[in-house]
């Protein structure tokens, strides 16, 4: 279960969160809309900004998972008092980091902005395939975020969770649908990507995965929804062909092992995998982004 940004002060105090602050927490990020790369659909953004901002900062594009933004204790109401409390946590790691955060919501503006449940995969719509559609988000948030005043235009990163991390490695491709040629510098300068399903529609069974960028897996080996073994394999197959991809496995992690709930926090290898990744990441966007 879920809890809406109201719990979050709570559940963060359970299980620690070393690089927040409680008063930066507790601050709702900014409702936008931006366009889909997709030509027709009006998507709804949620903004997270340091507190004490100037000038161009770099930026990360987040895509949630296949549970959508919100929490699952929403009750129909769905907007910023209701996000997910991995979002919100990641959201203010990133503002605390310096850099503007946008959560892509690309689920709500078509129709669906519940998510769906585990083992709902052969029931999920086309219009939210995550190698042919989703990564048009991406590249709508992208296109966003470079148009604002405040953000430098080519030290933006992104980073996905479950089905959006599926959908964050399409977006880095050679052949990522929504940009042409792409490079670091045309399009998302570095990913990180959280237990991604690695079967990615088979679009890359024949040819490999080949990013145009450095991406960073996270991915646990006791995983109940999707297979880390058939990640790290599509890692090892993309770095032989040259790709600057790498893969963390955490030995007994699960599904989600950075949520802060205390439930799942309760594991000690979700805990130590939390503690780690967050590291790795937040070490990774300095080096990439902004060069720290």
């Amino acid at each position: 279960m879920q809890f809406p940004m109201r719990a979050f002060l709570v559940v963060t105090a359970l299980v620690g969160a070393p690089t927040l602050a409680i008063a930066q927490i507790a601050a709702a990020p900014e409702r936008v809309t931006l366009p889909s790369a997709d030509g027709h659909t009006t998507l709804v953004g949620y903004v997270f900004k340091p507190a004490n901002s100037g000038g161009r900062m770099p930026a990360v594009v987040m895509m949630h998972g296949r549970a959508g933004p919100y929490s699952s204790a929403a009750n129909g109401v769905y907007d910023a008092s209701t996000l997910a409390r991995r979002h919100l946590q990641w959201g203010r790691i990133w503002a605390e980091q310096g850099y503007i955060a946008i959560l892509v919501d690309g689920f709500g503006p078509r129709g669906y902005p519940q998510g769906f449940g585990r083992h709902s995969y052969a029931d999920r719509p086309e219009t939210l395939n995550e190698v042919t559609i989703r990564p048009l988000d991406a590249y709508g948030a992208l296109a966003y975020l470079r148009a604002r005043p405040d953000v430098a235009p080519d030290r933006i990163g992104l980073q996905g969770w479950s089905n959006g991390a599926s959908a964050g490695l399409a977006t880095m491709a050679v052949d990522a649908p929504g940009i042409a040629n792409p490079t670091p510098q045309t399009g998302f300068r570095a990913a990180v990507i959280f237990y991604p399903a690695c079967g990615l529609k088979g679009h890359f069974d024949e040819k490999g995965y080949l990013s145009y960028a450095p991406v960073r897996v996270f991915h646990g080996t006791s995983d109940e929804e999707v297979s880390g073994r058939r990640c790290a394999e599509l890692v090892e197959r993309s770095r032989a062909l040259g790709g600057k991809i790498s893969i963390k496995l955490y030995a007994g992690a699960t599904h989600g092992f950075d949520d802060p709930y205390f439930k799942r926090q309760k594991r000690d290898a979700n805990a130590a995998a939390r503690e780690d990744s967050i590291a790795r990441a937040t070490r990774f966007f300095a080096e990439q982004l902004d060069g720290r």
